[in-house]
């Protein structure tokens, strides 16, 4: 795996080998950040950014952000082998000091977070995870997004999670496996 774009680009990154985590593809991550950039439906900018990268794994996504630009990345993510591969990235890249990691079930972050405010949100649950939408509904309910926001959550293609009662779908793309789902709180 490796970043790329941005100030760390083709620089390689540590993944984790087993069952649970899937990094997110190359292909995709590139596809997200190409529709962040230049889709007219979305107003908001890696650059000088605050992101909340959920269920992080490795961190594939929120270090590509920190690579274009992005202020501060707060990665959370509850298993600890995919926790201590994403320090060892963030040391191996000298960018630890723009990053936070959070290691816990991501409701006990919420419940515990100050008000912190973000323009990102990135939520990668497990495939079969459907209770991922009671953090979504948290974080709506915490009001800890920007006004200027997006959440962007990955999905399988098959899934139907029903997100209405909290998020207004602006894109969604279907790439094989995995559907890309970019929206606002409502």
């Amino acid at each position: 795996m490796r970043i790329i774009s941005g100030i760390l680009k083709g620089k390689s990154i540590n993944f984790l080998k087993n069952s649970t985590t899937r990094p997110l593809k190359d292909s995709v991550k590139e596809n997200i950040f190409n529709i962040i950039k230049h889709s007219n439906l979305i107003d908001v900018k890696i650059e000088k950014a605050n992101i909340l990268d959920l269920y992080s794994g490795i961190g594939s996504f929120g270090l590509e952000c920190i690579s274009r630009g992005a202020k501060k990345v707060t990665f959370v993510e509850h298993d600890k082998n995919a926790s201590n591969i994403l320090k060892e990235n963030l040391i191996k890249l000298s960018i630890i000091n723009q990053a936070k990691i959070i290691n816990d079930k991501i409701e006990i972050f919420l419940e515990k977070n100050d008000n912190e405010k973000f323009d990102i949100f990135f939520l990668d649950p497990p495939f079969l995870d459907k209770e991922f939408i009671n953090n979504v509904n948290l974080i709506k309910r915490k009001k800890i997004s920007k006004n200027n926001h997006i959440i962007i959550i990955h999905r399988e293609t098959n899934s139907d999670d029903n997100l209405d009662n909290f998020i207004t779908k602006l894109i969604t793309k279907k790439y094989g496996r995995s559907q890309i789902i970019f929206g606002v709180f409502n």
